[in-house]
């Protein structure tokens, strides 16, 4: 993906100021084509993928197929 572009992160709202938790995940979805996620305590830190594979992850996720608790 050659240069970094300036992607504009998003955090959940349950992570807002006054929530008091603490490294939640960060989503950018400001550049075409382009997914990244970062951790709030590791803002350095840019996992970057399509937006295909950010499809594939989430249904993934809404499926369970990544649920801790099980």
């Amino acid at each position: 993906m050659g240069a970094n572009p300036s992607f504009e992160f998003i955090g959940l709202s349950a992570c807002r100021p006054r929530s008091g938790v603490q490294n939640c995940p960060e989503v950018a979805a400001n550049v075409p084509g382009v997914v990244a996620l970062r951790d709030s305590n590791a803002p350095e830190s840019v996992v970057v993928m399509t937006t295909e594979s950010w499809s594939l992850f989430t249904d993934a996720v809404k499926a369970g197929e990544y649920d801790i608790t099980a």
